[in-house]
């Protein structure tokens, strides 16, 4: 965890930026599964989502910038393997939430960091939204989303939920991939 991942020119216009694609219908509500398997599950997962394919604003152009010096300095660091980051803009309506879950994919290794930038403004632990992560052993942590923090977690590693807020949560989410080891010994 880091606050102040981004300063707080950027954290505004990333914020602006998420308010304006929801304000353009850009936002659409987030699914779980994937191909064939891909559905509408509401009471498991409540946010709205819309995935940066291209950047179009310098915010975003200046964020994947930072998210890619992290994912060298954890290459050079940890000998991870990073290759990309995909990420996408994230709303929770007040009271949704994103029950318990592990973000690796089904028969799929390519998700191996998990990232979490908050946008949020003003946010105190009244407001709720937690992240929630389990730690093992019956032991958890809850992380508050404060505008500007960035969590970063082991994607197989850690179980995790977003717990219900009182006001509108924000959040650019995503996953720092590798290269498939599918086939290496």
């Amino acid at each position: 965890m880091v606050d102040d991942f981004v300063d707080a020119g950027l954290l505004t216009q990333l914020r602006w930026r998420c308010s304006e694609l929801q304000a353009s219908g850009a936002l659409r509500p987030a699914r779980v599964g994937r191909g064939a398997n891909e559905r509408l599950v509401p009471e498991v997962r409540g946010d709205f989502i819309s995935w940066l394919q291209q950047p179009e604003r310098d915010a975003e152009h200046e964020l994947l910038s930072r998210l890619d010096d992290l994912r060298g300095q954890l290459n050079r660091a940890l000998m991870t393997g990073l290759e990309d980051f995909q990420g996408h803009f994230a709303v929770y309506p007040a009271g949704a939430a994103y029950a318990r879950h592990f973000d690796k994919l089904q028969n799929s290794d390519l998700r191996a960091i998990s990232a979490a930038l908050y946008l949020n403004d003003a946010w105190s632990p009244e407001d709720g939204g937690q992240l929630r992560m389990y730690l093992g052993g019956g032991r958890s942590e809850d992380v508050i989303p404060v505008g500007g923090r960035l969590v970063a977690f082991l994607s197989e590693r850690f179980e995790h939920e977003v717990l219900p807020a009182r006001r509108e949560r924000m959040s650019f989410t995503g996953w720092f991939r590798r290269r498939s080891l599918d086939g290496f010994v």
